[in-house]
């Protein structure tokens, strides 16, 4: 077994949550010590305001935006079209654009809070392509999904390396879902020169790339990598240094992926109410206990089947634990093979670290893999939590995600001994 995997593995194990670990640290924290949710760029720099009514502007704006607005006592929540553990979004995202009509060739920061575009590198011969792409160019945009780790280890200590991850594919299931509505191809890419471009973009130890994704015109051509590093900006008002996290970010980055055939899904959704969907898309925090019908689970499982865009690749394995599917015996399914019968509810509800949503939906999901590359992995993991969002909300059926629950315990309910690495829900 490669040293790499045994190092992604090892960083899996030590972030297992157990009852009795759960109950020695519960880990509470006082709120109003939340690090800032948003990064900015001194106001010198250059900006440029997204209009949704352009259709490029549309493009890279539906990818992040702020789609509510909560207030609570503690101050002001702004919920996004990707979900985040704690909705406390580590993620950003930066695009480089090149030759698109009436933008600047360069490096952009997509500044979220005020759905503007920060010009942080201007392109002469040089560029993003050199690290990802070498010998090729982009003609269209390279997004560029970074983590800072801060926003999430403040609650979330250790185990947050899984949720940085899990949140990047969040983030790229949105840029996919944007390219859909505006009718691009996208291609994914996880393995590329992660150390060299977080070097040069500046990001000292407070951030760090975890994935990218294409859209455009592949053009034979040499670029050469960034002339100048571009200044770092911190993604948080306040910063502290979890060695565990720096070192699992440095591990799970050496291992290739497994390699696939790019392949591009093709989905039949109403892009109207697609549309409409990105925009309100929620985590549930309760449900009624009601059913859903067999087709719409069917179709469900149908749309999480469908392609990655992707060469670099982890199998994801899905186990469905169905309690309220109209036509469907509860038990443990593998897609739609019955493993075991049985009534589960009140099993997943205390795997789950005893919340009522993974007992009261219709179907309780958990991701699974026998990975090469973890950080890949989960980010894929994440990518397909995405699309399930997606897809049930689509349908009128309520998702979360649940990235806390006993790990081991878990896997002996699915009898499987692939660590798990994401739960899910869906009901009404």
């Amino acid at each position: 077994m490669p040293s790499s995997q045994i190092s992604g593995k090892a960083y899996h194990d030590a972030t297992k949550h157990s009852y009795l670990s759960v109950q020695i640290d519960p880990n509470y924290v006082d709120a109003s010590t939340q690090p800032s949710a948003f990064k900015v760029y001194p106001k010198f720099y250059r900006r440029v305001k997204l209009n949704l009514n352009n259709p490029v502007h549309s493009f890279i704006s539906l990818t992040s935006a702020i789609t509510l607005e909560k207030v609570y006592k503690d101050g002001p929540y702004k919920l996004r079209v990707n979900p985040s553990a704690g909705a406390l979004y580590p993620t950003e995202v930066y695009v480089q654009v090149r030759g698109v009509e009436g933008m600047v060739d360069g490096i952009y920061h997509l500044e979220v809070e005020n759905n503007c575009l920060t010009l942080i590198y201007e392109l002469i011969d040089d560029g993003l392509e050199s690290y990802i792409i070498p010998g090729k160019s982009i003609n269209g945009f390279i997004f560029l999904i970074s983590c800072v780790y801060y926003r999430s280890s403040w609650k979330y200590q250790n185990r947050s390396i899984r949720y940085c991850f899990l949140d990047s594919g969040h983030h790229l299931g949105a840029v996919a879902a944007s390219a859909f509505l505006h009718n691009r191809d996208i291609q994914l890419i996880f393995d590329f020169d992660k150390f060299t471009l977080n070097s040069d973009l500046g990001f000292e130890n407070k951030e760090f790339i975890t994935a990218c994704a294409v859209s455009g015109e592949l053009q034979e051509n040499k670029i050469r990598r960034l002339r100048l590093k571009v200044p770092f900006v911190s993604g948080t008002d306040y910063f502290e240094f979890n060695q565990f996290i720096e070192d699992g970010y440095q591990a799970t980055i050496l291992q290739k992926s497994h390699q696939q055939q790019l392949e591009y899904p093709i989905f039949d959704f109403d892009k109207d109410k697609f549309y409409q969907t990105v925009w309100d898309r929620r985590s549930i925090r309760r449900f009624r206990k009601e059913s859903i019908s067999q087709e719409d689970y069917l179709y469900i499982v149908q749309q999480l089947q469908q392609s990655i865009p992707t060469e670099n690749y982890e199998e994801i394995e899905i186990y469905s634990v169905v309690h309220r599917v109209e036509g469907m015996t509860p038990g443990l399914y593998k897609g739609t093979y019955l493993v075991k019968t049985g009534n589960f509810s009140e099993k997943t509800g205390y795997l789950c670290i005893n919340q009522a949503i993974a007992k009261d939906s219709a179907v309780t999901l958990f991701f699974v893999s026998d990975y090469l590359n973890y950080q890949t992995a989960m980010q894929i993991a994440g990518f397909l939590g995405q699309r399930l969002y997606l897809t049930s909300n689509y349908l009128g059926i309520q998702c979360s995600g649940i990235g806390a629950y006993y790990d081991d315990e878990t896997q002996e309910l699915l009898e499987t001994n692939k660590d798990v690495l994401y739960g899910m829900v869906i009901g009404i």
